[in-house]
């Protein structure tokens, strides 16, 4: 059986031929787009936080940014980690979601002061648990995260899901009934809750292992679906 697959976001060459490769027909859309705000950089702390890649190319937007390389950088994502190493900063900590860098803030580095590069649509998650713990933070929007829904009229068996923005924009044009959902991490599967039971979480934040996911499980069902023919 072919299966096709739709991703929120349109991929890289590579990464959608490695879904083609599997025998998967492929739809791709930008639920979301991007637009960078201008911010300022005074009063900004020892230490740096970024949920995601989209916040720290946001940062880096502001010409004098390369003079805070010597801050020290918690971060979420491990693609978001070598963006930021790449740009000479150093990574203290990376976590695979917004809750569980909190966490670890909270547990090792309550004491210090942070500042909080986000966008205008990021969930309060990592903000609500640093104010209960009396954390010192302050948080600056340095992008717009923009919904560009659209409708999809072609059957999918599979949505591939990078962020909460794209599930709300998806779901502002169109339905999920069976349709399996692959999300990057546990925010973005939150984002599905009362949606849909049908989710499968990437085992690590990348578009990669989105991938890894979806392929591994449509070899299942084609495999289980052969078993069934034959008996």
């Amino acid at each position: 059986m072919a299966y096709r697959v739709l991703s929120t976001k349109k991929l890289q060459p590579n990464q959608k031929l490695y879904l083609l490769n599997a025998g998967l027909a492929v739809v791709e859309a930008d639920f979301i787009g991007i637009e960078y705000k201008p911010f300022e950089l005074n009063d900004t702390a020892d230490n740096l936080i970024f949920t995601s890649a989209n916040g720290f190319k946001g940062f880096l937007k502001h010409v004098a940014s390369g003079l805070l390389s010597g801050n020290k950088v918690f971060c979420v994502g491990y693609k978001t980690k070598e963006l930021i190493e790449r740009h000479g900063f150093e990574v203290i900590a990376v976590a695979n979601d917004a809750e569980a860098l909190a966490e670890f803030i909270i547990k090792d580095h309550a004491d210090k002061q942070f500042t909080f590069y986000s966008g205008s649509l990021r969930r309060d998650i990592l903000p609500e648990v640093l104010i209960n713990a009396k954390v010192a933070f302050t948080e600056v929007e340095v992008y717009d995260t923009v919904l560009t829904p659209q409708k999809i009229t072609t059957p999918v068996d599979g949505i591939l899901f990078f962020s909460p923005s794209a599930v709300q924009s998806y779901m502002q044009e169109n339905t999920i009934t069976d349709e399996a959902c692959f999300c990057i991490g546990n925010t973005t599967a939150a984002a599905l809750e009362g949606i849909t039971n049908k989710i499968i979480i990437a085992h690590k934040p990348s578009v990669e292992n989105v991938i890894v996911q979806t392929r591994t499980y449509f070899a299942k069902a084609r495999e289980e679906g052969t078993k069934q023919h034959k008996e």
